[in-house]
This record gives C-alpha cells, sequence and structure tokens, in this order.
C-alpha cells in the first residue's frame, strides 16, 4: 500500500512542472498514454497511442476505452480492475486489447484516478507499453532452449518434458493405453563425418529428421537426443506389430539416398524399441530400456530394429529365446528373402541376383543375420535353414518365370552345410521337389569352406557344375587367399570382398590389390563381382580396371520380391537400346 501512496505523490507532484515539458513528456515517450474524463470518456492521447492502437485521437475522442477491448477478458476482470482503481486509486497488469487492424496483442498497463484538491476524481490516465515483441522474443527464447538449433526438432529436455506430460495424462486414463519409444542411432555416422566432413554430416542429420516427421501424427513425438541419435515416441498403438511396422518404416525412409552436393549418400539406422507401460512408466524407464534394445541392435547387426525385454539382461537368456523362436521359425519357415540385383559393367544388364535371408520376429523384432546364422551354425540349426532358404528361392524362380524373367539365383552356403555327406542329395532333392533346374542358381562358398582341399572338396564341387550350377567364391581376399585353389576348383566367378571395395578412392594400396585381383582372374577364365559398391567414383574405378560385375547400394539395395519386379521393370525401361 506504502508503494501505491508513492506512487500517487508522484503524479501529483507532476504539477509542479511547466506545461510545456509536460506537453514535451507526452508527446515524444514511447509509452501510450490516453487520458479520460471521470465518466471514463476519452479526452487525450498521444502519439505512442495512435502508432500502437492504430486509431487516430479524434477517431477515440468521446468514446471509452472499451473501444480498444479484445473480448479475452471476461466482465469480471474489469469489474475487479475498476474496483481496485476506486479502493487503491491505481491498478496495474497484463492485459491484452484490440488494435485497429483487429489484431489482439498483449500490454502492460497502468491505469491511475487523477483527484483534485478536495479527493474529488476528475480524470483517469492509462499508461501502457506493448508486450508484442517482447513476447516474440520470450517465445522464441523459449523455443530455442527446446529446440534442436541444428535440426529444428525437440532436444532431449523438452522431449523428456513432452514424455513426462504424456505419461502423466495417460496414467490418469482408466482404459489401457500403450505407447512405443523408439532409440534412433545412425549407423556409420562418424565414418561419414571423417571422410565427407561435418558439412554434410550435418545436412544427413537435417535430412534424416525431416524424413521422420513425414512418418508422425500431432501427438507422437520427436527429438534429436544427441550426437546423430533421434528418439521418437509413437503414442497410442494398438499392439507389438503396429511397434514393429512402425520401426520398418523408419528404416525404409532413412535408408533412401541423400543426395548431396551431385552425390548419392547412403545412411542406414539402428533401434532400439520400449512400450509403455510394459518396459517402464517412467521417461527415464523407458530411454534406457529403448537405448539398450538399440545398443543390442547394432552390435547385432545395421540397419534393423529390436524391442526391449527382460531378456535382454542377460545373454544366456537372449540365447534361449533365440533358439527357441529361431528352431520355431525354421518349422513355420517364418523368413524372407531379398534379391539384390548384380549388373554387368560392359552393358549395365541386370545379370544376377544374390539372396538374402530376413528374419522379423515377434518378440525380437528384426533379428540380424549377424545374429542368428552363427547362432545356427554352432547348434547345427544351419541345414534345415538352408534347406529353407533354398525352398525359398525355388519359389522365387518359379515366380519370375512367370512373369517372364528367367536369372540365376545366388544362394550362400555355410560351410557346415557343404561339408554334410547327404548335402548334394539334400539339395537335389528340393530341386526335385519344385521342378526346378540346377542353372538357375549359383553357388557361393566362403574361401575357408573351399580352403580344404581334400578331395572330397573337389569332387562336390565338380558335381554341382555337372547339376548346372554355377560356383562363385565369396568375400575373397578375407581369408587365406591362396592362388592354388583357384586353380584347382571349377570356378566361374570369384566376388571381391567389401572391405576391398570401400576404400579404392582413397587408398592406392586397396586399389593395386583389387586390380591385380581382376587381371588375375581374368586370366583364369573366371567372372569378377565387386560387391558393396556405393559411390559413382568407385565405379568409374572398376570399369577402368575392366571389372565383370557390380553389386550394391549404387545400384539397389536388397529388394522383396514384388519391389524387385518393379525395379527391374524399371531398369528395362531406363536402359532400352543402351549398349
Amino acid at each position: 500500500m506504502g508503494e501505491v501512496i508513492n506512487n500517487l505523490e508522484k503524479i501529483n507532484s507532476i504539477s509542479k512542472y511547466p506545461t510545456s515539458l509536460l506537453k514535451k513528456i507526452f508527446e515524444n515517450v514511447s509509452e501510450g498514454i490516453m487520458i479520460t474524463d471521470k465518466h471514463k470518456k476519452i479526452e487525450m492521447v498521444n502519439p505512442a497511442f495512435e502508432f500502437v492502437t492504430g486509431y487516430k485521437g479524434d477517431e477515440v475522442m468521446g468514446k471509452t476505452p472499451a473501444v480498444l477491448q479484445s473480448g479475452v477478458h471476461e466482465l469480471s476482470f474489469y469489474l475487479t480492475m475498476w474496483e481496485k482503481i476506486r479502493q487503491e486509486g491505481i491498478w496495474q497488469g497484463e492485459i491484452w486489447n484490440r488494435r485497429k487492424t483487429g489484431d489482439v496483442y498483449p500490454e502492460w498497463l497502468t491505469i491511475v484516478s487523477i483527484t483534485n484538491d478536495i479527493g474529488e476524481i476528475t480524470n483517469y490516465c492509462g499508461i501502457f507499453t506493448d508486450l508484442s515483441e517482447r513476447k516474440i522474443v520470450e517465445n522464441e527464447l523459449e523455443k530455442r532452449l527446446l529446440t534442436d538449433s541444428l535440426t529444428d526438432v525437440s532436444n532431449r529436455f523438452a522431449y523428456i518434458e513432452r514424455m513426462d506430460s504424456l505419461l502423466e495424462s495417460s496414467s490418469t486414463i482408466s482404459h489401457s493405453i500403450q505407447h512405443a519409444v523408439y532409440f534412433l542411432d545412425l549407423d556409420r555416422f562418424k565414418q561419414i563425418n571423417d571422410t565427407l566432413g561435418h558439412a554434410v554430416g550435418d545436412t544427413i542429420l537435417k535430412e534424416a529428421a525431416k524424413r521422420i516427421q513425414t512418418l508422425l501424427k500431432n501427438k507422437d513425438i520427436i527429438a534429436r537426443y544427441g550426437g546423430d541419435e533421434f528418439i521418437v515416441t509413437l503414442t497410442n498403438v494398438k499392439n507389438v506389430r503396429e511397434a514393429a511396422k512402425f520401426a520398418e518404416q523408419i528404416i525404409g525412409i532413412i535408408e533412401q539416398p541423400m543426395n548431396i552436393n551431385g552425390q548419392d549418400i547412403f545412411i542406414s539406422t539402428s533401434i532400439g524399441i520400449s512400450m509403455y507401460p510394459v518396459d517402464g512408466v517412467t521417461s527415464e524407464q523407458l530411454i534406457t530400456c529403448s537405448d539398450k534394445a538399440m545398443t543390442y541392435s547394432k552390435k547385432n547387426g545395421l540397419n534393423g530394429y529390436s524391442f526391449y525385454f527382460d531378456e535382454l539382461q542377460t545373454d544366456s537368456q537372449r540365447v534361449l529365446l533365440l533358439d527357441s523362436e529361431l528352431r520355431r521359425a525354421i518349422e513355420n519357415r517364418e523368413f524372407e528373402l531379398h534379391f539384390q540385383p548384380k549388373i554387368t559393367v560392359e552393358n549395365e544388364h541386370i545379370q544376377g541376383l544374390e539372396a538374402l535371408v530376413r528374419w522379423h520376429n515377434e518378440r525380437l523384432g528384426f533379428v540380424s543375420p549377424a545374429e542368428f546364422i552363427p547362432y545356427a551354425e554352432e547348434t547345427g540349426l544351419i541345414i534345415p535353414l538352408s534347406e529353407v532358404i533354398l525352398e525359398k528361392a525355388c519359389e522365387a524362380v518359379i515366380k519370375l518365370q512367370q512373369f517372364g524373367r528367367k536369372i540365376p539365383i545366388a544362394i550362400n552356403i555355410s560351410s557346415i552345410h557343404f561339408k554334410q555327406q547327404n548335402f548334394l542329395e539334400s539339395i537335389q532333392a528340393i530341386l526335385e521337389r519344385y521342378n526346378t533346374s540346377a542353372n538357375n542358381f549359383e553357388i557361393e562358398v566362403t574361401e575357408r569352406t573351399v580352403m580344404n582341399s581334400a578331395a572330397e572338396t573337389v569332387s562336390k564341387l565338380v558335381r554341382l557344375k555337372q547339376l548346372g550350377f554355377k560356383i562363385s567364391i565369396d568375400d575373397f581376399g578375407t581369408g587365406y587367399s591362396s592362388l592354388s585353389y583357384l586353380v584347382r576348383f571349377p570356378l566361374d566367378c570369384l566376388k571381391i570382398d567389401r572391405s576391398f571395395i570401400q576404400h579404392i578412392t582413397s587408398l592406392d594400396e586397396k586399389q593395386a590389390v583389387v586390380d591385380a585381383i581382376i587381371q588375375m582372374s581374368h586370366r583364369l577364365k573366371m567372372k569378377v563381382v565387386a560387391e558393396g559398391v556405393e559411390q559413382a567414383q568407385q565405379v568409374d574405378i572398376l570399369r577402368k580396371m575392366n571389372c565383370d560385375i557390380i553389386q550394391g547400394y549404387y545400384y539397389s539395395k536388397p529388394l522383396p520380391l514384388p519391389e524387385l519386379l518393379e525395379y527391374m521393370e524399371y531398369w528395362e525401361i531406363e536402359h532400352q537400346g543402351r549398349k
């Protein structure tokens, strides 16, 4: 109350100053000033009032301040305001008014009552400051505090704040509700930063955020968690299957090539998923679980996703689950083949396809071949698994032929399966069952498989050739690379491992090794396939080296059969008439 009395005393003391001084101040202060009579009819306004409100003085003279009312405040707001002025002689606070243009704006308003010597109210004076700019600045500052400056999505602090709010409201809902939290880490991002520079890395992060946003609904949340990590919350998911489908959508949209500075760059992402409320009821618990699942996913093969579940806590429990799920999947043939085209360098013809197995499991999510193939080899499950893969390949051959496509499919054969005594008989039986010829297939074996140059190994390879299979050495350069077996075995093709191809544009010694392998293979009447080709520069170098066939993301990722058929049709149209 003392502060109010002091303010009133200051206002009343103004009368001591010359009128010219008061007029100068009145006309030049940046605050809007409005003076009314005791009946609240406007008598005078200053230029700042006219500038802020858009009303000229003669437009408001004789009217009440109600002409500025925004409609934002209830009647009770104004009744309380004028009651305080009546009791204390002053009111101040934030109020929303309306400009002549119709725009609503915030202002800081002070209204004082002016009295004469006997205490009668003669006038009211309103002094206000337009808060629009300050509000814009405050909102911008708040946005900057809660937004990642590079990608323009939320940062981790804003994400946690929004998650806390979401989970609080979810906990009060009587019916069951589920949310899925996705922790994403871009694969090989450090390598891209190191080789192509941070500017390209920043562009990739911005593009990744933009692509993910296209998949989201209004209530879903995305944030850049830090570095090359993103976190997404998919709200109100119906079940685990829907959550898995969304992870596949993220992987699919991220792996589309990014054209940066005229160069196609391929990136992939590893994803961990946790489910509310099964895996946690707080933001911290859900983030921790999805992070652990992401780490597991990345460790066991890139470009995939894994759900968090209790079995992730210990390796032994994970192995038990993997074993039971893998056995069930083999029995029910729950695998899918994707096919990566192999393109001839000379005339850009689709020369063949490599079949690559994929496994999506309801409990484990996407299980990388880097995890389940080695486990299948350890347990002997690789033999029935390989038979399922060959059966699926036979089905693909039949489907391709129905569409008029006769093209060989390469199948990777495990050394354990190859060494089985009934290996030849088992694959012959499958071919007969599907009434399919061996000349539709190419058998890919690794160096380690054939390094044992025992008579039995030679005999099996010769027998495969006689049946009509083509034979390729896969991952050449990673094993013993002995010239002796290349001469001894009936090989059609040699595949140079991707580890050599990745560095041929930057390391001269890698380029020299690749060149030597190609020249040697040609002398031995073998074709050469370069796998893992991702850049146009790599294609140019390989063309100059007279490499025969190219396989890699530069031309296509591995595709499921329906997409492959579309790709082949598109390829023919694009390359029609080319030599």
